[in-house]
């Protein structure tokens, strides 16, 4: 059998997400497949670079955490096709999660509305959200 939880405890967790990243974080877009793991380098051409709300991520419910505020960027750092994309601490540098992008329907960790850059077009993050397993 697997673990399973409560949902008040995977909220808990997804909860405490926001909190180790800490407020106002930075969302950067890049192109191609994303790193091993956060702790590798960063990998691609830098895209796009979202500096987030203070509160970025609406309290968790049903075992899911969702985008909360806007999540944009008015002018895209380079033209390129969106692969992957990395949340960091406010200091820009300290990577906590990451994941695919795809299309709308696409089925990447993020979806969007347009995954083709041109230098200097704005960008939004339509939806985003963290699920939390063991249910």
């Amino acid at each position: 059998m697997a673990i399973q939880a409560s949902v008040t405890v995977r909220n808990a967790r997804l909860d405490a997400v926001e909190t180790a990243i800490g407020a106002s974080a930075i969302m950067r877009v890049f192109t191609g497949a994303p790193p091993a793991n956060c702790a590798a380098a960063n990998s691609g051409t830098v895209l796009a670079t979202l500096n987030l709300p203070a509160d970025y991520m609406a309290a968790a419910a049903s075992g899911q955490k969702a985008k909360s505020g806007t999540w944009d960027d008015a002018s895209a750092d380079a033209a390129g096709t969106a692969g992957h994309w990395r949340i960091y601490a406010s200091d820009g540098t300290t990577c906590h999660l990451q994941g695919t992008i795809t299309a709308t329907g696409g089925g990447g960790d993020m979806e969007v509305n347009n995954t083709i850059f041109a230098a200097g077009q704005a960008f939004t993050v339509t939806s985003f959200t963290l699920n939390e397993p063991n249910a």
